[in-house]
This record gives structure tokens, sequence and C-alpha cells, in this order.
């Protein structure tokens, strides 16, 4: 009892130390006219460079306090100004900051300049579609010799033989990933310098994956040098559109450093300043054999794909006093505001107490910050969409545990901002579908909260409605994020003729156990969507395995005296987080996917961006289909 006291001590101390700085002052949008460039209002749909006037990834994001609202919005709550802490004035403020753009083209011209990079395939072998079950490659690359390809021979002699020598003498097997030093060409050649790059093996599932990387390699690259404004790629025959959508998408995310919130310490403004002068500003391609129709095509896709997954990266990555429901809120906002065929509405507590959302309002109880429950949609212009989806986000801003607070070295506790990560897929996504335009009618939501302690919080044992009428009773409140989902599930079949709904969350610890850090768990109703999100991660690079829904584990979600418990037994946590959530979809084909372990990885160097690439391909995949009835 009295470790409890101390510890309750602590919380109220904690508390009160909270709402002394709720009065701290905030980020004044005229700090800098840098500073005010950062912040920018939503561009168009072109999102134009101001400064280069190219098309550049990434939607800059309003000031959190400034009110704008998107087609069908509604106006935020003035709650938010009196919450939790911001950043001191004069330090960077917003979740997402517009990103340096670079024009990717294709050309025929020979290849000169500061810097060309050469994509090479691995050799071929008899053993080349030898794939093991999750598609990775069954090859040993670095035994095989590599020898320049006959499209290339020219090129080669046009630089006298140096690419030959770079094979000769570097140990380079074209697999994927792998890469030579840069070597320095004599004086008076057209090109200054030569390195080559591996691509794995052409016709490989993961050969998209390597194009992307190959495309940020040049970029990176091109960084090291003083005078690289534009770099060359040179390929021995690129004829896939989504191989050229992979190299600009590498070469735009390549674009992006995160230096939001470093301060005025010289050696980081110093930094950030020679990264600035030293960035490329174009990426020339040579060898590529894309239909002309397709090129512009393909590299849009590109840059489209890159914008979504660097919105994502820069709304996980950032501190839970930045990323609040309100600043995701505005973020969608800011996405309807720049996108014609989008609409955004932002449901206050109000809102969600009249649509009887208990079980998302519980979990938000005691935190200062208003909850958020919001709803974009993008809907194709002038035409009959052949499907309706719903993607939902998990979108808890900061996960304290509640009273069953984390504690302990393995709580990961500093890390809980990233608890938001699956409304950052699907608001990344929202940004890429909103550019790409697919036929197919998607929904995006979310239910966003903190989960924090206070008088108000929730408890454990406390019994709570959701909207569909379900009454939970809370067997532990750090088991929140489903509590939130189950009613942003219900609202999401509620919108009528929905063919499909995908959840992603940040759910389970134990997904982190089973699947590490590398490979989302997927769980689904239905074979078909399944087997799609499946296909659909394999191809991207977002690799997902389908986990069971074992019948027998729902008895551990009984309650004695509600229609069910928040948590299951002692094993298999993240089957019974998934069955949880099943009992609020109640006849849409559905499908869960917990990115627990790959929303966030320190050996990727943070948030990742995971399941963006995954979710686009999947809802474009969805236009083959015959097209819905009307609705």
């Amino acid at each position: 009892m009295q470790t409890a006291h101390a510890a309750m001590s602590m919380c109220i101390a904690l508390l009160s130390h909270a709402r002394a700085m709720a009065f701290a002052p905030v980020f004044s949008a005229g700090v800098t006219s840098r500073r005010l460039a950062q912040q920018s209002a939503a561009v168009s749909s072109s999102l134009l460079n101001r400064t280069a006037g190219r098309p550049a990834p990434g939607v800059a994001v309003r000031p959190f306090f400034h009110r704008a609202t998107g087609a069908g919005s509604r106006g935020l709550s003035a709650r938010s100004a009196v919450s939790t802490p911001k950043m001191a004035a004069g330090d960077k403020n917003g979740a997402t900051v517009e990103v340096p753009s670079i024009a990717v083209e294709v050309t025929a011209d020979a290849p000169s300049g500061e810097l060309l990079i050469v994509a090479l395939h691995a050799a071929a072998s008899p053993s080349d579609d030898a794939d093991d079950a999750d598609g990775a490659e069954a090859e040993n690359e670095e035994d095989k010799a590599l020898s320049l390809p006959p499209q290339l021979a020219g090129l080669d002699a046009s630089l006298s033989g140096a690419l030959s020598e770079l094979l000769e003498d570097a140990t380079f097997s074209g697999s994927a990933g792998s890469s030579t030093p840069i070597l320095r060409m004599p004086s008076g050649g057209s090109v200054k310098r030569v390195a080559l790059v591996g691509l794995g093996k052409a016709g490989s599932p993961k050969v998209d994956a390597a194009y992307r990387d190959a495309g940020s390699f040049a970029i990176k690259t091109g960084l090291t040098l003083k005078a690289a404004q534009a770099v060359r790629m040179a390929f021995a025959d690129l004829d896939s559109p989504t191989g050229l959508a992979a190299v600009a998408e590498g070469a735009h995310l390549a674009m992006f450093s995160d230096s939001r919130f470093k301060g005025t310490l010289k050696a980081s403004v110093t930094a950030e300043k020679k990264r600035e002068e030293r960035l490329p500003r174009t990426l020339s391609l040579s060898g590529v054999s894309v239909a002309a129709s397709d090129v512009s095509g393909a590299i849009g896709r590109g840059a489209a794909l890159a914008a979504g997954v660097t919105l994502t990266k820069q709304l996980v990555a950032a501190p839970a006093n930045v990323v609040t429901p309100t600043s995701l809120a505005e973020t969608a906002q800011g996405i309807a505001a720049a996108f014609p065929d989008c609409e955004c509405e932002i449901l206050e507590q109000a809102d969600c107490e009249a649509l009887g959302m208990g079980s998302f309002l519980a979990v938000g109880r005691g935190s200062s910050e208003p909850p958020k429950f919001i709803h974009l949609t993008y809907k194709p212009a002038g035409a009959s969409a052949v499907k309706k989806v719903c993607l939902v986000g998990k979108g808890i801003t900061f996960d304290s545990g509640g009273y069953n607070i984390k504690a302990g070295a393995g709580s990961m506790i500093a890390l809980m901002k990233f608890d938001m990560g699956g409304s950052g897929t699907v608001l990344g996504a929202a940004r890429a579908i909103a550019e790409l335009k697919p036929n197919v009618e998607v929904h995006f939501i979310v239910a966003s909260c903190e989960n924090m302690v206070s008088a108000n919080a929730y408890r454990p044992g406390d019994i709570i409605t959701a909207s569909n009428g379900k009454t939970i009773e809370v067997g532990n409140t750090d088991a929140e994020g489903r509590l939130s989902l189950a009613d942003a599930l219900v609202f999401a079949e509620k919108l009528g003729d929905v063919d499909y709904i995908v959840d992603l969350a940040t759910l389970t610890g134990a997904m982190i156990v089973s699947l590490g850090h590398d490979v989302a768990g997927l769980f689904s109703t239905n074979d078909g969507l399944a087997e799609a999100l499946t296909s659909a991660g394999k191809a991207t690079g977002d690799p997902m395995w389908r986990l069971p829904l074992v019948e027998s584990y729902r008895e551990g979600l009984n309650s004695s005296l509600a229609d069910m418990n928040n948590i299951g037994g002692k094993g298999a946590g993240s089957i019974t987080a998934a069955l949880f959530l099943r009992e609020f979809v109640k006849k849409t084909p559905w499908a869960h996917i917990d990115i627990a372990g790959t929303a966030w990885s320190e050996k990727k160097g943070g948030a990742t961006g995971f399941g963006v690439r995954a979710l686009c391909h999947w809802v474009s995949s969805l236009e083959k289909d015959t097209p819905a009835e009307s609705k």
C-alpha cells in the first residue's frame, strides 16, 4: 500500500507540474521567415515547391492554432489552447514541414556532370526462381561473377573503361543495396565521378524495393559532394513502370532529413545549412525503356507515395507535445484543403457523446487534450467508384498506460508517442491516394485521444458502453487502443455499403515478440481480403504474415459483469486483441494489421512509414474489380 501511495503522490505532482506548464508560451508563426515557410498553408494538389516550381512531396500543415477548415469540416475546439505544454517560443513547432523537391526526368542524352550512378542487376543463375515461403531470394550473389551488360558497353567506352574497372577491382556482386566506392574520373571528361549500385536479381519479388533504394542511394551520394546539383543514373534496361516509380520514390524520400526539432546550436544550424546547399535538384535517368505515355504517371506515382510515406514518418516521429489529437485533426483538414476530391469532418466530444461512443471517450477522459474523431473522405471526381472501403487507424497520441501505468525498463513508455502509428499510416495513405486518384471511394477514420492518468481517468474495473451497445469491463487501462478502435469500426460499418474495412494499429507488444520489427501481423475474417493485403505487402516491401483468429481464445474475453472484457488470458495477446476488435464489425469483410513492431525500428532510424505503400497498392488494385452497385 505504501508503494501505491508513493506512486499516486508522484502522479499528482506530475499532474500539477503539467497544469502549470500549460501556460508556457507557444510558437509564433512570425519568428523567422524560414520557419514561416516551413509552416505554410496546405498547398494545392500539384504541391508546387514555391522556390523551385517543382512537385514536392508532403503537405505543409498550418500551425496548430490556425482554425482553417477543409470542405465539410467542423471547426476545432478552442479548448486545445490551454492543454498540454507546447514547445517554447522560438522553437520549431509543427507536426510536418514542407519537404525539399527534386525533379526526376528520363533522358536519352549522354551522361555528364558531377556524378553518375550506374545500377546493375546481379548475375542470373538457374535457381533464379527458387524463393522461400515469404518471397526472400534463395541466392548467394556474392559468389557469382558479374559482367557488364551489353547495353552499357558504349557508356563504358565513353568513360574509358571505368565501369569495367569498377567491376574488376571492387567486391561488387550487384546484390540489392550493394555499391562501390566513388571513382574519380580524369579531368576533362564529361563525367567527374562514377559509382555502381546493385539491384539484386531481375524479376525478384524485392526488385522494386531495390530500385527505391537505388534512387535514394543516388541522392545520398550526391549529398556527399559539394556541387552535385544534378545527378545522373544509368540502367541497362529499366522497362518497368513500377520500377521507374520506385526510383522516383526513393529519390524523393532521400530529400528529407528530420531536423524539425534541432535548436540553435551552431553545429546543428551549420549541418542543416550545408545539407540544404548540397541537396541535388535534378535526377536524370537514362537506359529507361518504359513507354513514353507511362513515364509521367510512373514518376508522379513515385512522388505521391514518397509524400505519403514522408508524412507518416513525420507524424510518428514527432513528440507527443507536438502531435496531439488536435494536430492530427488539422493534418487531415490540411489534406482536405489541398485536394478537391477530399473532404474532412471532425467530430468533437459532444458529437461522439451523441453517437454513444463510450468506449473511445473513456480512454481520453484522463487527458486535458480534447479527443478528436477524424473522418476524412476521398471520392473520385466524375466517376462511379468501383468500391467503397474504410481505412481505420489507431490514434493514441500518447499512451501512459492509464492507471495500469507503464513502468519499468521494458515498458517503452518513452516511445509511446508512436502509439498513433496506425493513424499516421492512414493519413499518409490518404495523402498519397488523394494524388493518385484511384476510382475507389476511401474513408479514412481516426479516433484520436491521449491515454493519461488523472482524477477523471477511467479505471480498471470500470464498465463502459460502446456505440453498438456492447458493454465492456475494463480489465486493463493499458489495453486502450482496442477500446478507441471499437467505436471507430462501428462508425465505419454504419457508413453503409462498405465493401471492406481495414484497421491498422500499434496494438500489442506481443506482436513485437512474435514477428519482430520487419513483419506485421494480419488478421482477417475474409480469405480474399487477407490474400490481397498480403500480396500488396509483398509487392511493396511492407510484409505481413496472417495469424489465426482462434475461436477458443474468445472465451478469455468473457466477463461475469459485462458483455466482454477488454483483455484476454495470459497468452496469445495479439490474437485476443484481434478477436476483441472483430466483435465490432458485423458483416463487412474486415482485416486488422498489427504494426506494433513495424511502425518504429531503431535499426531503420525510427519511424518507418510502414503500410502506406501496401495500402495504396491494395486500394489501386481494387480498380480492377467489378463496379460496385449504386449506393
